[in-house]
């Protein structure tokens, strides 16, 4: 699938991109990405939005706690945020366009003091890309619910 229409929109998360959303499953190791058995509503409800090209759903963005993972001590110094793409669209270089069109809506919707991702250690594709949009690796941990390895960075607004 390949993406062409305009630039790239973040908005509400519908019923439908989540309904969508809850079907996406990746090859490994990405699979721990899996959005299936993800309740559409929960979605929703949890802070999730859509990133659009046009009418088309290319993936999504999340703000809050969603994008944590247990394991560290998370704090309100920063906004978390998270987010996926189409899994016939990972490696094909939207990434960087997909999370920097994140960032700006949460400027300007949410006017945190800075972000924070937190990426799972193996993803040298995500880290390389958060890296390059200015974002700063301040520590490391083992995820208490299934011992994976995860890097968290962030990003200061101010």
């Amino acid at each position: 699938m390949t993406v062409s229409g305009g630039p790239l929109a973040v908005g509400p998360l519908t019923h439908a991109h989540a309904l969508d959303i809850c079907t996406w499953r990746y090859p490994p190791p990405y699979d721990c990405y899996d959005m299936t058995g993800s309740e559409p509503q929960a979605l929703i409800d949890s802070g999730f939005h859509a990133v659009t090209v046009g009418d088309r759903l290319v993936g999504f963005r999340s703000f809050g706690t969603d994008g944590q993972v247990p394991g560290w001590d998370y704090d309100a110094s920063a906004l978390d945020t998270g987010g996926g793409l189409r899994p016939a669209l990972v490696g094909q270089g939207l990434g960087r366009e997909a999370i920097a069109a994140g960032l700006a809506f949460g400027r300007e919707h949410l006017a945190p003091p800075a972000f924070r991702v937190t990426v799972a250690s193996f993803n040298t594709r995500a880290l390389r890309t958060v890296e390059s949009l200015g974002f700063r690796r301040v520590g490391g941990f083992t995820a208490t619910r299934d011992g994976r390895s995860f890097e968290v960075l962030v990003r200061p607004e101010a």
